[in-house]
């Protein structure tokens, strides 16, 4: 037998076992599940405490969990795929993203989960990458949230007042803007519809503003007296 033949044999790495969906490993999926692990591992460290970050290897479905940060599940690398995990390897065609749905952690609290699968170049599914959040955390702040921006439903969607000056020009503006919904002037309305209005500009806050009679009289045509009598 050829020594250099039999060294060149030994020399030679054992081949790597297939795998339980896809076949041989390759080393674009290696790759793609490698740069995966990494947006897992910044994703968690992001929300330590709050969101836990599963890497899924679905190659091997019996040895699928590859990476799992800010662990809040208890599983542990090497754990096997979860149903999600299987129902994508039986299906290509299984929805690539399954966000937003309710789930629970084995002691109970509430989960909002978002799973993420992804496929090689051969439209294989081989990895998901699952984000879990812990609502359970986040309940009690949005309680408390909920109450700090309540209002009460007695006074309604409108509200009760302006929180800013109402400046001339903006005085000037709502005459006349009133005046034209009448085919009128300003100094041609009636009595009456002089009257409705002050009420009208009375009631939006026109009158907090400084000198705000004087400037009605002006545009009206009538005393600072009687824009007060009008309001009246």
């Amino acid at each position: 037998m050829d020594s250099r033949a039999g060294r060149g044999r030994t020399s030679e790495p054992e081949p790597e076992p297939d795998r339980d969906h896809s076949g041989p490993l390759t080393s674009a999926d290696e790759h793609l599940i490698h740069e995966a692990e990494k947006i897992a591992v910044a994703l968690g460290r992001m929300f330590p405490g709050l969101c836990e970050v599963v890497l899924h290897d679905l190659r091997d479905p019996h040895n699928a969990v590859r990476a799992i940060e800010n662990n809040l599940s208890g599983r542990q690398v090497g754990d096997s795929a979860t149903e999600l995990g299987l129902a994508r390897i039986a299906d290509p065609e299984y929805p690539s993203v399954i966000q937003n749905y309710p789930n629970r952690f084995p002691d109970g609290r509430p989960v909002k989960s978002t799973s993420i699968g992804i496929k090689n170049e051969a439209g294989q599914y081989i990895a998901a990458l699952c984000l879990n959040l812990d609502v359970s955390v986040l309940s009690p702040v949005t309680l408390a949230l909920s109450n700090l921006v309540a209002t009460d439903t007695d006074h309604g969607a409108q509200p009760l007042e302006s929180l800013r000056d109402r400046n001339a020009r903006e005085l000037r503006q709502a005459v006349e803007t009133w005046s034209a919904e009448r085919a009128a002037t300003p100094r041609s309305l009636s009595r009456e519809d002089k009257r409705a209005l002050v009420r009208q500009l009375q009631r939006d806050g026109y009158f907090d503003s400084r000198d705000a009679a004087q400037t009605i009289a002006g545009l009206l045509g009538v005393s600072r007296a009687t824009v007060y009598n009008y309001s009246k």
